[in-house]
């Protein structure tokens, strides 16, 4: 899968499970060229999203369930996920 799929995947199911407000998602892959994980082709990702889903939930509880809807991804198609919930 090449970048850009993975992005548009990667946005389509966080889309799809959340219904968020704002919905932001940025590739560092090329800030961390030559890691061990970017070798393989996973990408490095920062994700800023807003859904109402998230507004009485503790932050920790939010990341586990956008990992839950991507774990199937990691670690081959993403390698690192920084998350920014609001």
């Amino acid at each position: 899968m090449n970048s850009a799929q993975r992005i548009d995947l990667i946005k389509e199911r966080l889309q799809h499970a959340f219904s968020p407000m704002h919905l932001e998602l940025i590739d560092d892959s090329e800030k961390h060229r030559g890691h061990v994980g970017n070798q393989g082709g996973a990408g490095h990702y920062t994700l800023k999203i807003s859904a109402a889903c998230f507004q009485n939930m503790a932050r920790l509880e939010a990341h586990r369930k956008i990992y839950a809807v991507l774990s199937d991804l990691i670690p081959n198609e993403i390698h690192a996920l920084q998350i920014k919930v609001f």
